[in-house]
């Protein structure tokens, strides 16, 4: 099957459940870990965050560490709080998704909400898509599963919720017919919703159906003509369709969309195996 390259994979990485760097000490947020957290302002190399191309600078790490300290110190109350979303900011800027969703999670558990849970939802989920094993896909996609189900008894009409809920499910393997479920669900809500009809593209090119799967990526660059993955797996399926010509137009065009020299190269590497 196509292997999308890296290069896209990492500028959206919403659809991206592989590809990851080796892990370094990062499970611990998803077992429940406490203020062990500060450990990892020292694993940016081979962690998730190489994944992301995120590396923290002195001034960052400076900063984490400063409001960990704080954090530590302080006591059960707002200002707590309060340091526990300064330090799920820091973490996220410098992509260290599991941590920042365990102190997101903190603020959920003392503010819960269908915002509160959402936010630490969405850095499990982002977690989840670059975890590196079979153990890290499982623990962070419970994680997510959880905090998703709990957005959604809050709201059951977030599309972007159960999208990302279904995504765990069809990527960890176990229910993937559950996740498919929510999918159509989402469509039927949203027929025009962009991570819907991109995933749902994605289950189609692993099933083989790449006429189903030119479906999907035509109606999704028809609601977002710039969106970059949807051209390029269009292109890629129309390939496999017998349509080289269209394949060929549609690839040109992708190319205008993101000046990136790997991007430009797949793309020249793709349109040579159409010759």
């Amino acid at each position: 099957m196509f292997s999308l390259p890296k290069v896209i994979i990492n500028k959206e990485k919403e659809a991206s459940f592989s590809g990851a760097a080796p892990a370094a000490n990062r499970d611990k947020a998803a077992g429940g870990a406490t203020d062990e957290h500060e450990g990892h302002l020292h694993e940016s190399e081979g962690s998730e965050a190489s994944a992301a191309h995120t590396k923290a600078s002195p001034e960052a790490l400076a900063k984490l560490k400063s409001l960990l300290a704080d954090y530590r110190k302080e006591g059960d109350g707002p200002n707590r709080i309060k340091l526990a979303e300064q330090i799920a900011a820091q973490y996220t800027a410098v992509a260290k998704y599991d941590s920042a969703g365990y102190y997101y999670e903190q603020v959920a558990a003392a503010r819960p909400g269908e915002k509160t849970y959402q936010k630490a939802a969405d850095q499990y989920f982002e977690a989840f898509s670059f975890a590196a094993n079979e153990d890290r896909t499982k623990a962070l996609g419970a994680k997510a599963q959880d905090l998703y189900g709990k957005v959604l008894k809050n709201n059951p009409a977030n599309l972007d919720a159960k999208t990302n809920l279904a995504m765990t499910y069809i990527a960890a393997g176990e229910q993937p017919m559950q996740g498919i479920q929510l999918l159509r669900e989402v469509i039927n809500a949203d027929p025009n919703n962009e991570k819907a009809l991109f995933n749902l593209g994605i289950l189609s090119i692993q099933s083989g159906q790449y006429d189903k799967a030119v479906e999907r990526f035509r109606h999704l660059v028809e609601v977002n003509p710039k969106h970059i993955q949807g051209n390029f797996y269009l292109a890629v399926c129309l390939a496999e369709t017998g349509k080289k010509e269209e394949a060929r137009q549609v690839f040109t065009n992708a190319k205008k969309l993101d000046s990136n020299p790997e991007f430009q190269a797949s793309i020249d590497t793709e349109l040579k195996k159409l010759k």
